[in-house]
């Protein structure tokens, strides 16, 4: 696995930066040998934030992290990482196509089932972002689903933790 680190308003050690990498290494035997992870610490405030993104292939996995260290915060997010990486190891395999060991020298916890509880049928309206944004805030929902009145495509506007606002805009 390829690991980058990058710094926002603050300069990494080389110190950190061994540590993510041995860290990192440990997560190998998940994914594929193109897989790459992209580690980034930014300061906020008193805090520093660590995230980490692990992409192989279509699949996508992200946990991110607040400490005062980010030492502490790298640590809780790598955890948390494993941690969903570990519980959901059957599907993670399946969705990669390849085998994995059984015995990770991970602690083993049940595989937690998805239950679907509702399914919702709508008709997508097309709208702009700001249209779809407003019309998400008088719903009271944290997403919209929406069609681009510009691009014709399916996009989905969503609420950040932080008050501001995102779009989702597939690719083909």
């Amino acid at each position: 696995m390829k690991t980058t680190c990058n710094g926002r308003k603050v300069n990494l050690k080389d110190s950190f930066i061994d540590r993510v990498e041995k860290r990192m290494g440990k997560l190998d035997k998940f994914f594929s040998d193109d897989a790459e992870a992209n580690v980034t610490v930014s300061v906020e405030k008193k805090f520093q934030r660590v995230e980490i993104t692990v992409r192989d292939g279509g699949f996508v996995a992200r946990a991110e992290r607040s400490a005062e260290m980010m030492e502490e915060a790298f640590d809780a997010a790598a955890d948390v990482l494993t941690k969903n990486i570990v519980k959901n190891r059957k599907k993670i395999a399946e969705r990669l196509q390849r085998a994995m060991p059984e015995d990770m020298g991970f602690e083993q916890e049940e595989e937690e089932n998805y239950h679907l509880i509702r399914e919702k049928r709508f008709v997508v309206k097309p709208a702009s972002v700001d249209e779809a944004i407003l019309q998400m805030n008088m719903l009271g929902h944290s997403f919209y689903l929406f069609r681009d009145a510009d691009s014709d495509e399916i996009n989905a506007v969503y609420a950040r933790n932080d008050g501001s606002y995102g779009v989702l805009i597939p690719e083909r």
